[in-house]
């Protein structure tokens, strides 16, 4: 099997999108603010490279310190967002993500690690949503 990405996941796959929509609808429930190449006053928050994968490059700010991962982005710029804390479960931070084809849920992902930004060698587990 190919799988080939059209080019118009380009455009959600940006984390600046993050900060278009906290701009388009600001205090709005489901969003955390988030501002492109300036933190804005805010002391704690998460720098992310508008264009990465899987957790490179992210860091993590608060009064405490900084905590970073490596990679190869950023070139690009960064958004800067808000702490949206993740609950710690048993020593495990774990993050889903969603599959939606032609607007019906057809799958969820969870990544979970012992970080508090989950990478490429984070535990992942599929789950597949069969029609019923």
């Amino acid at each position: 099997m190919a799988w080939i990405e059209p080019i118009w996941k380009l455009l959600w796959s940006t984390k600046g999108l993050l900060a278009i929509l906290w701009e388009l609808f600001p205090g709005h429930p489901n969003l955390v603010p988030a501002h492109l190449n300036d933190p804005c006053g805010m002391t704690t928050y998460v720098r992310k490279p508008l264009f990465s994968r899987e957790g490179a490059n992210v860091s993590v700010v608060t009064p405490d310190g900084t905590t970073a991962t490596p990679g190869h982005y950023g070139e690009e710029g960064f958004v800067y967002q808000a702490i949206a804390p993740i609950p710690c479960l048993d020593g495990n931070y774990a993050v889903l993500g969603a599959w939606v084809i032609d607007g019906e849920p057809a799958g969820i992902g969870i990544r979970e690690s012992t970080d508090r930004i989950t990478s490429n060698t984070s535990r992942f587990v599929p789950h597949l949503f069969h029609p019923a």
